[in-house]
C-alpha cells in the first residue's frame, strides 16, 4: 500500500529516505497496518481495519504534498502527477496479476477461470471495488463462499480513483481561494470538510441499509480519505506536551491493534464505526516523534519495521492471492498456524523481490520522468502486458465454446437421451458442455428488457424485467419468482417461439413468489406484493412459478409459503397458475464434484428420495390447492431416481442447486407437453 508515499518521495533513492517531510513513524505505522491486514486474513480469518488506516495515510501524505505546492504557488500540473503516480503503481500490479493468471492456469479449477479473468480487467483498470459491489448484491453472482484471489484489489481501486479525484479537489480549492481571496488552507478545509460530512452521512445511511454494497462503495469511503486531509490541516494547531503525546501514541497503537478483534469490521464498516482505526492512527500521527525513550515512535521507527513499510505495497498485493490460491489448490477453508506462517513467509519473499527488482528500478528510472509521453509509454506497456494474455485467454475459451456449440445437437443431447426412440449418434469422447469456464453464461434469459412494453411493469421494484421480442402472439405467460424460476426461461422462450406465446418475466434473487404476508422478509414481501399487483393488472393467460421449496439436507420440498393464497387471488381474477416442482438441492457443489472425482463418480450421485418428498406427500399438498397446476420434471433432472451431474453429455447443475440453462433447454419438448396437459391448452 505504499503507493501513497510516492507522492512525497519524488526523488527517493533505492536505499535512502529524503529528510525533508519524511515521517518515519508514519512509515512504521504503514508497516504495522499491513502486518495487521496479513495476519488477520491468514491466521484469524477476520478483517482488521488496517485497510482503513492505509486510506487515511494515503490522503495524509498526498495532502502534505499538494498543500506545500499550493502554498508555494507552484503549478499542480495534474497530467504529470497522474502519469507519475500510475507509472509507479502499475508495475507491481502487473507482476502480481501475471502471477495470479499463471497460478490460475496451474491450480484453479476451470469453473473459476471466467470469474478471475473478468476480475483481472477490473483490477487492472481500478474498478474492482465496483465489480465486487455489484456482485455483493447480485444473487446470481459466482458462489461467494470461495473468495476471489483478486478480491483485495477493491481497496487499491478505491485509492486509484481517489488519486484522480483528490488533485481535482485541490485544484477546486485553489480556484475558491483565489476567487474568495482566502488562505489556501481555509479553501481546502471548506472543500474537504464538505466531502467529509457528505460522505460520512451517506456512509452511515448505506451501511445501515445495504452494508455489503457499502463496504466496496467509493462514495462511502471518501470521508476516510477526507479525515486524513483534515488531519494535515489540524496538526499545526495541535501542540501537545510530550507526556500527552507519549500517551496518545500508545493509546492509538493499542486501539489500532485491538480493533479487529473488538469490532465486526467486515459487518459494520464503513459507517461511523470506522472512526475507531482512523482515530487510532490519528493519535499515532499526532504523537509524532516524541523524543522520549518511552514513546510508541521508538517501536514505529525501528529499522526492520521501516524496511517492511518500504515493501508494504507489494506485501499487500501478494499475501491475498497466495492465501486464496493455496486454499483452492488444497481444497481447504483455512490454513492453520503452520501453513499460515509459510504463506506469510512466501508473501514476504515475493514482496521483497517485487520491490527490489520491479518497483525500485522503475521508480528511479530517470528516462521515464523527463517527459510525460515516456511515463505514458511505461503505463501503456504495463497495461498491454496484462491485457494481451487475458484477451487471448478469453478469446480462446469463447472459440472453444462456439466450436462445441456447433456440434451440440449430435454430441450433447442432454435430456433428449431419456426420451423414447432416441438414437445415439454422438462422437466418441465428445466433450461435456457447457464448458466449466462458461458457467457464468448459464443463467436463463429472454431477448430484451421490458422498457418497450406498453403493458410492462411500472413499479420500480420490478425493474428486473425482460421479455421475448414478440410482435404478434396468442398467449402471454408471466414468469415470477427467483433464480429457480429463471432456470426455465430458455425452454419457455423456445416454447413461446414454437407456439406464438409472449413470455414476460420479473424476478428477484432469493424471493420465491407467494403471498406478501407469507413472511419471506421485508424486501421479498415488497417484491411479491408488486409482482402480484402486476400480474392482476396484466391479466396474462398464465403465471408460471416454482411451486415447491426443496431443502439441501432433508427429503422435503413443501409448497412455497404463501403461494396458495396468491394463486387463489389470481384464479379469482381468471388467471391460471402453473407451478413447476423445485429441483433437488445438494450440500456440495456438483461442478466441483465433477472436477474432483469425474462425471461418473458415485460421490456425485444422490438418490432423489433423499432430497424430495415422496409422491404421496406431493399429491396431498397440491390436491388441497386446486388453483395450481403442478408440473413435475424430476424424472428428467434425476433419471431412474438418481440425481447425477451429467446427463446426455450435458452438465445438469451449475452449482449446488441451479440447473444449467443448456440442460434446462434440452427438456423443452417435455416441458411443453406437460405444460399443455397441466393447463389444458
Amino acid at each position: 500500500m505504499h503507493q501513497e508515499v510516492l507522492v512525497t518521495r519524488k526523488h527517493e533513492q533505492p536505499r535512502a529516505h529524503p529528510k525533508p517531510g519524511f515521517r518515519p513513524e508514519v512509515q512504521g505505522l504503514r508497516a504495522l497496518a499491513v502486518l495487521m491486514v496479513v495476519t488477520y486474513h491468514i491466521w484469524f480469518g477476520r478483517v482488521s481495519g488496517g485497510v482503513d488506516i492505509f486510506l487515511l495515510i494515503s490522503a495524509f501524505l498526498l495532502t502534505l504534498s499538494f498543500v506545500r505546492k499550493l502554498e508555494a504557488g507552484r503549478a499542480l500540473d495534474l497530467g504529470r502527477y497522474w502519469l507519475h503516480m500510475f507509472k509507479r503503481l502499475l508495475p507491481a500490479v502487473v507482476v502480481v496479476l501475471l502471477g495470479i493468471l499463471a497460478a490460475t492456469a496451474l491450480f484453479v479449477p476451470r469453473s473459476r477461470w471466467s470469474e478471475i479473468l473478468s476480475q483481472t480487467w477490473s483490477s487492472l483498470f481500478y474498478f474492482q471495488n465496483w465489480a465486487l459491489a455489484a456482485n455483493s448484491v447480485d444473487y446470481y453472482a459466482t458462489d461467494q463462499s470461495i473468495a476471489s484471489p483478486l478480491q483485495h484489489f477493491w481497496s487499491l481501486s478505491v485509492q486509484g480513483q481517489v488519486f484522480i479525484l483528490w488533485p481535482l479537489l485541490f485544484a477546486l480549492a485553489a480556484v475558491i481561494a483565489k476567487a474568495a481571496k482566502i488562505r489556501i488552507r481555509r479553501a481546502v478545509l471548506l472543500v474537504f470538510g464538505s466531502v467529509f460530512v457528505a460522505s460520512l452521512t451517506f456512509s452511515i445511511y448505506e451501511t445501515y441499509t445495504n452494508q455489503v454494497h457499502a463496504y466496496f462503495d467509493t462514495r462511502t469511503r471518501l470521508w476516510e480519505f477526507a479525515f486524513g486531509t483534515l488531519l494535515v490541516l489540524a496538526l499545526p494547531y495541535l501542540k501537545l506536551p510530550q507526556p500527552v503525546r507519549v500517551a496518545a501514541g500508545w493509546i492509538g497503537l493499542a486501539a489500532m491493534l485491538s480493533g479487529g478483534f473488538i469490532l465486526d469490521v467486515q459487518g459494520q464498516f464503513p459507517g461511523y464505526v470506522a472512526l475507531w482505526p482512523l482515530v487510532a492512527a490519528a493519535l499515532i500521527i499526532l504523537a509524532g516523534q516524541t523524543e522520549s525513550p518511552f514513546g510508541a515512535d521508538r517501536l514505529l521507527t525501528w529499522k526492520p519495521l521501516i524496511r517492511l513499510g518500504d515493501m508494504s505495497y507489494a506485501l499487500y498485493l501478494w499475501h491475498w492471492p497466495v492465501l486464496i490460491i493455496y486454499l483452492i489448490w488444497r481444497g481447504r477453508e483455512d490454513v492453520g498456524p503452520v501453513g499460515g506462517t509459510a504463506i506469510i513467509a512466501l508473501s514476504l519473499v515475493l514482496a521483497y523481490l517485487t520491490t527490489r527488482f520491479v518497483e525500485r528500478p522503475l521508480r528511479s528510472l530517470a528516462w521515464a520522468e523527463k517527459k510525460k509521453r515516456r511515463a505514458a509509454v511505461v503505463i501503456a506497456i504495463c497495461v498491454a502486458l496484462v491485457a494481451t494474455p487475458v484477451a487471448a485467454w478469453q478469446g480462446g475459451l469463447k472459440l472453444q465454446a462456439d466450436r462445441l456449440a456447433a456440434d451440440a445437437v449430435r454430441n450433447n443431447p442432454g435430456a433428449a437421451v431419456l426420451l423414447p426412440g432416441y438414437v445415439d449418434e454422438s462422437d466418441p469422447g465428445a466433450p461435456i458442455i457447457p464448458l466449466l469456464s462458461s458457467l457464468a453464461q448459464e443463467w436463463g434469459n429472454l431477448d430484451s428488457d421490458c422498457s418497450a412494453l406498453k403493458d410492462g411493469p411500472t413499479n420500480a421494484l420490478l425493474g428486473d424485467c425482460s421479455t421475448t421480442l414478440s410482435t404478434s402472439y396468442d398467449k402471454t405467460i408471466l414468469v415470477l419468482g427467483d433464480s429457480h424460476s429463471q432456470q426455465w426461461l430458455n425452454p419457455l422462450k423456445r416454447i413461446g417461439q414454437d407456439n406464438g406465446y409472449r413470455i414476460i418475466t420479473t424476478l428477484k434473487g432469493g424471493c420465491k413468489f407467494g403471498d406478501p404476508s407469507a413472511g419471506q422478509g421485508q424486501e421479498c414481501a415488497a417484491f411479491n406484493a408488486a409482482a402480484l399487483d402486476y400480474a392482476l393488472e396484466l391479466n396474462p393467460d398464465l403465471v408460471f412459478v416454482v411451486g415447491t421449496d426443496a431443502h439441501p439436507t432433508e427429503p422435503n420440498d413443501p409448497i412455497v409459503p404463501g403461494l396458495a393464497d396468491a394463486a387463489e387471488r389470481l384464479y379469482e381474477a381468471g388467471v391460471q397458475v402453473a407451478a413447476v416442482r423445485d429441483n433437488p438441492r445438494f450440500e456440495f457443489n456438483m461442478v466441483s464434484c465433477v472436477e474432483t472425482y469425474g462425471p461418473d463418480a458415485d460421490e456425485c450421485r444422490v438418490p432423489v428420495d433423499q432430497k424430495l418428498s415422496g409422491p404421496v406427500e406431493l399429491r396431498r399438498q397440491f390436491d388441497s390447492v386446486p388453483e395450481i397446476s403442478l408440473i413435475d420434471m424430476t424424472d428428467l433432472i434425476c433419471p431412474d431416481g438418481t440425481c447425477r451431474p451429467v446427463v446426455g453429455n450435458v452438465l445438469v447443475y451449475m452449482d449446488h442447486n441451479h440447473l444449467t440453462s443448456t440442460y434446462a433447454e434440452s427438456m423443452s419438448s417435455v416441458l411443453q407437453e406437460r405444460l399443455r396437459q397441466a393447463v389444458g391448452w
